[in-house]
């Protein structure tokens, strides 16, 4: 379901006006829109503090006593509660949260706000690092809603300095689920009662792919979401599910290493059992069959996730979403002005027309959101990059550093003992 998440079933639109003066299809640097008068949602030029300081906290794990002390009462309550302290959450977004402020207030405490005000913040911290590194970028922010219920905001950079394509979309639709997405499921094993053929559902979440020019940065994908369901006799289901991974085009122990060591203290704060599993679930899953290789070096990937409980699967969600800036942006900084030669930038053309196989063919949530009639394209294909290539039989020379890659494609490895 990742990329009915980026938009399935969606009708988008641009143009259309937030506010009075706020179109819904805008640039953004290291700015922001202004909540103070969120009612009428007028723009405003946010203190640039505000948003470094989102990133800031976007750095940071959360301690293992602090996780603790938070499982038993909902974020808000834990951070302070009270409307003055929603409004400062509302102050990282880069637009309005698509099911409103005031349906956010009012039902703050349940999961499904909670984990849209995750989301939206996680797209806030990611783009706002992003524009930082990338300086005079700008992202274009376009609002889209879905006539069956719902909407997204879809955060797209191009020909950027740094990033050749960066897109950081956000997704909440409900509805009642096609009997097309009632199967998948039901592959999968469960077991859904539905009412006259229909099923009611919620879905968020929030999901990127950054592509950089520079072919010493590798490209980062992540996404995460939360699904619930509720059966004919009344009966909520729920799961989370997610992950984020790396693919590099010439490979850097260092940063491999670096990448899921940031992931993995993220997992060991809830269970040491976690990294291993999701790691071993991510190289499975990013597996291109007819090339006999793997998309990237992986990361974590999960899926269906509903244990131990409620809270701490969410509490889990949490602490990946917030890896995200220091697994990827160190990095980043790291290489992006390493000088490359025509022939690497080849090399990643030629690797980049991998990702896109992967996506078209394998990827169960592309192909899921293009079988779906009404589904918004561009959001389901923000995924791709902007350039990429095939060339017939090409294979690198023996004990190249593109033969390297390859190797570890082929056979995954250990990063982090």
């Amino acid at each position: 379901m990742a990329r009915l998440l980026r938009g399935v079933c969606a009708v988008g639109f641009r143009g259309r006006l937030l506010g009075p003066e706020l179109p819904c299809c805008r640039a953004f640097s290291s700015g922001g829109w202004d909540p103070g008068r969120a009612e009428s949602r007028r723009p405003s030029a946010l203190a640039w503090a505000a948003g470094a300081a989102a990133v800031l906290t976007g750095l940071g794990l959360a301690r293992r006593a602090e996780m603790a002390r938070q499982q038993s009462q909902p974020r808000e309550e834990a951070d302070g509660g009270g409307k003055d302290e929603l409004a400062r959450r509302f102050e990282c977004f880069m637009a309005p949260p698509v099911s409103g402020m005031r349906e956010l207030r009012s039902r703050r405490g349940e999961m499904r706000s909670r984990m849209e005000m995750l989301i939206m913040e996680t797209q806030g911290q990611v783009c706002r690092a992003l524009a930082q590194l990338d300086r005079g970028a700008a992202f274009t922010v376009d609002r889209w809603e879905r006539k069956e219920g719902g909407g997204g905001i879809s955060c797209v950079l191009q020909n950027g300095e740094i990033f050749e394509k960066a897109g950081v979309n956000v997704s909440v639709v409900f509805g009642h689920l096609s009997e097309e997405a009632v199967q998948q499921m039901r592959s999968r094993g469960k077991t859904l009662k539905t009412k006259d053929g229909k099923l009611p559902f919620c879905a968020m979440g929030v999901s990127s792919v950054i592509h950089p020019k520079n072919p010493y940065v590798p490209t980062i994908h992540f996404n995460y979401r939360y699904f619930e369901i509720e059966e004919a006799d009344g009966t909520k289901l729920w799961w989370f599910g997610g992950g984020t991974d790396l693919t590099p085009t010439y490979l850097n122990e260092e940063d491999a290493v670096h990448f899921h060591k940031t992931l993995k203290e993220a997992c060991d704060q809830h269970n040491p059992e976690l990294y291993p599993k999701f790691k071993k679930w991510c190289d499975d899953y990013f597996y291109i069959k007819h090339r006999g290789e793997r998309r990237g070096i992986g990361g974590i990937f999960f899926d269906d996730l509903d244990w131990p409980s409620k809270e701490e699967a969410f509490q889990f969600v949490q602490s990946c979403a917030k890896a995200i800036v220091p697994c990827y942006v160190p990095i980043v900084k790291k290489h992006c002005h390493d000088p490359f030669t025509p022939e690497e930038k080849l090399w990643q053309q030629i690797r980049r027309g991998r990702y896109v196989e992967f996506n078209l063919v394998y990827d169960r949530g592309t192909k899921f959101g293009l079988a779906t009639p009404g589904s918004r394209i561009e959001s389901i294909l923000m995924s791709l990059p902007l350039t990429a290539r095939w060339e017939y039989m090409h294979s690198p020379p023996e004990n190249s550093r593109e033969a390297k890659i390859l190797e570890v494609l082929r056979q995954p490895k250990d990063w982090v003992h």
